[in-house]
């Protein structure tokens, strides 16, 4: 395999110690990993400007990545697994989605244990730096990629798009995506350089004139020229979308964070005491998890076949590609800015379902796994998204054809879970209308659904099916033939019959982008792309109180207190009040009922209110244990969940209604 070394800097307790359950202690292990990677073997071809990386004197390729381990003290008493949690822009998530743990802006901070679920099922727990661009920022796991270089030795250059969507009002931008490392302008004074601005990200562009804009930054009030900001004295104006476009130079061969991720692994499956490994001869199944971007990276990994190793060994066993809806990345292309949401990026290119399928506009026939189907080292797929995937654009073409007129179905090795009313990220609570870090504002709460109950059941659900071949529940989503996926604005009356409740003016969607030859090789030789006709993009239909009736219904909205939705509005305060709320994610809404018939009345909304549904709280809290148990005995919730998810619906109860028993 390509890993040429791991080295261990770093060996302590994990939580002070603490004893998880039966398997007692764990220790937490940092460190670095060396690649020496062969641009020449068949499991590297898909790397895109391999060829064109340094090597050294055997003709490899390298780089090296940061690497963290959490493994038991006592390896006998683990379960055998490791859990590979692809870093989010750098940063650790696996504790946040399964542990239930808090999640600190300083990513230097000791990590939190949380409830110690996969502490306690025994769980390695590993992560592996596979983003070339994240800052060297403490606590941030990276990846250091050579820059490719042409025949000649000189850097390549070519030409990159960056997007922008202000919250304030500002005159200054780096030309990088949430702090990340910029791709500099190759000349400052670039005649063909382009500011585009748009009223939304699918509205017509205006074009900037070169000569009211520069490549700057602002230095105790003097223009200062800045290969990596741009200066726009008029001002970038909040809710609009503005895009730059330039000639860059450098490319760093993002693709090998593909290589670490899949060595890494292999390494902690197979690697012998001798050779470095910490895990030697402990583990026997390797499942990959990740969330919105480290999800799209999973998408991508296993749509290039990598899930293989140089000896043709299967990697990961089992995957968790989790609330990456129909997309990938820009993971392995010249110039790709991993951290990009744009969706006229190559990130958002068919195809999208796991099967084959044919464009009917291109004639390309593709598949998500199409690759892996031919070449072996299928893993066990597990597809799981909240309803803001489906609001974006891209969550059902996971399951329809192109024209949203029949469902597609799987394969037998995947199944496809919608999360019923939630949001991109697990839901806030207390619910809140200002985004957890920035402040900025929505109109609506957002949604305080936590679905992390589902991801635990998904998880021991994929360990059974590998371990023990014991089917998980089949897929649930909504279904065209069951008249459950409908289109978007067939549910605006649903929502706007709410005070107080705007529906999107601009729905999102993706379209069919051409970025001219070579873009299947991972260069794009036309920036921007030329936009060709959308995809259709659908969402689960709504019962009265605009709850959705497809997909796996959690207690909150299988027995509501609220209207949860996928998608929130812009605040007028923070511009593009029309436009739904997109900072790195979506933000979906909680609109809570009426506590009372008498407030109903009041506010003229047509949901029944709390009193009027459920009577008490005990006859509320009783329905909730009933919901809860029944997705228990579906195995969609574990038993051990069923009490914290009553406790939970307890908590909402009484903030919604304002007092302890009704």
């Amino acid at each position: 395999m390509a890993l040429s070394q791991l080295r261990i800097t770093s060996r302590a307790p994990f939580a002070d110690g603490r004893a998880f359950g039966d398997v007692g202690a764990y220790e937490r292990l940092d460190g670095t990993l060396g690649l020496a990677v062969d641009p020449a073997h068949p499991a590297n071809a898909g790397i895109v400007d391999l060829d064109l990386a340094p090597r050294d004197h055997r003709g490899l390729g390298a780089c090296s990545a940061d690497v963290s381990i959490l493994a038991p003290a006592d390896p006998e008493r683990g379960n055998g697994r490791v859990l590979l949690d692809v870093l989010n822009r750098g940063k650790r998530r696996a504790l946040k989605y399964f542990n239930a743990a808090g999640e600190d802006e300083d990513p230097a901070a000791h990590l939190d244990p949380g409830n110690g679920f996969l502490m306690r099922h025994g769980y390695t727990v590993a992560w592996c730096g596979w983003q070339y661009d994240v800052p060297d920022t403490p606590g941030l796991l990276r990846l250091r990629a050579p820059d490719a270089v042409t025949r000649e030795g000189a850097p390549i250059s070519g030409r990159i798009m960056v997007s922008y969507l202000p919250n304030v009002p500002a005159t200054v931008q780096p030309l990088a995506h949430a702090g990340h490392r910029p791709y500099p302008a190759m000349d400052v004074e670039e005649p063909d350089a382009l500011l585009l601005e748009r009223d939304y990200e699918d509205a017509e562009p205006r074009t900037v004139p070169r000569d009211r804009w520069s490549f700057a930054r602002l230095e105790s009030g003097a223009v200062v020229p800045d290969a990596c900001h741009v200066h726009f004295p008029e001002g970038f104006k909040p809710g609009k979308t503005y895009q730059f476009v330039y000639t860059t130079a450098g490319a760093p061969v993002v693709g090998l964070g593909l290589v670490a991720v899949r060595d890494f692994v292999s390494f902690l499956k197979h690697g012998a005491s001798a050779e470095g490994n910490p895990c030697a001869g402990t583990l026997q199944y390797a499942y990959g998890f990740g969330a919105s971007q480290s999800g799209r990276f999973l998408r991508l990994f296993l749509y290039l076949g990598l899930n293989r190793d140089e000896e043709g060994r299967t990697v990961f066993d089992g995957v968790i590609p989790h609330i990456a809806g129909g997309r990938r990345g820009e993971f392995n292309q010249r110039f790709g800015q991993p951290s990009n949401t744009e969706k006229r990026s190559a990130g958002c290119l068919f195809p999208f379902t796991d099967g084959d399928q044919t464009d009917p506009d291109t004639g390309v026939a593709d598949g998500l796994l199409s690759r892996l189907a031919a070449s072996g080292g299928m893993p066990k797929v597990l597809l799981t998204n909240s309803s803001s995937e489906y609001w974006r654009g891209d969550g059902s073409l996971v399951h329809t054809d192109l024209a949203a007129s029949h469902d597609v179905p799987s394969r037998d090795a995947v199944r496809v879970y919608h999360f019923a009313g939630t949001q991109h990220a697990s839901g806030i609570y207390p619910p809140t209308d200002l985004t957890p870090v920035d402040g900025f504002r929505a109109q609506q709460q957002f949604n305080c659904v936590d679905y992390t109950p589902l991801l635990r059941a998904a998880l021991v659900n994929l360990d059974r099916w590998v371990a023990s071949g014991v089917e998980p529940p089949a897929s649930r989503h909504p279904f065209i033939a069951g008249v459950t996926a409908v289109r978007p604005e067939d549910t605006r009356t649903r929502f706007t019959v709410i005070p107080g409740v705007e529906f999107p003016a601009h729905l999102p969607y993706l379209s069919r982008l051409d970025f001219g030859p070579g873009v299947e090789k991972g260069v794009l030789s036309r920036v921007p792309a030329l936009v060709g006709a959308a995809y259709p993009g659908l969402v689960s239909a709504v019962d009265e109180d605009g709850n959705e009736i497809a997909g796996v219904r959690l207690p909150d909205v299988a027995v509501p207190l609220a209207t949860y939705a996928g998608w929130n509005l812009r605040h007028p305060d923070i511009g593009g009040s029309d436009q739904v709320m997109d900072i790195l994610g979506l933000f979906g809404s909680t609109i809570p009922f009426p506590s009372t018939e008498a407030e109903r009345r009041d506010r003229g909304d047509p949901r029944r209110s709390i009193e009027e549904r459920y009577g008490s709280k005990a006859g509320y809290l009783e329905r909730v244990r009933r919901a809860a148990e029944e997705l228990a005995a579906e195995g969609f919730l574990l038993e051990e969940d069923v009490d914290e998810v009553v406790r939970q619906a307890g908590d909402r109860y009484d903030l919604f209604t304002g007092r302890a028993g009704l």
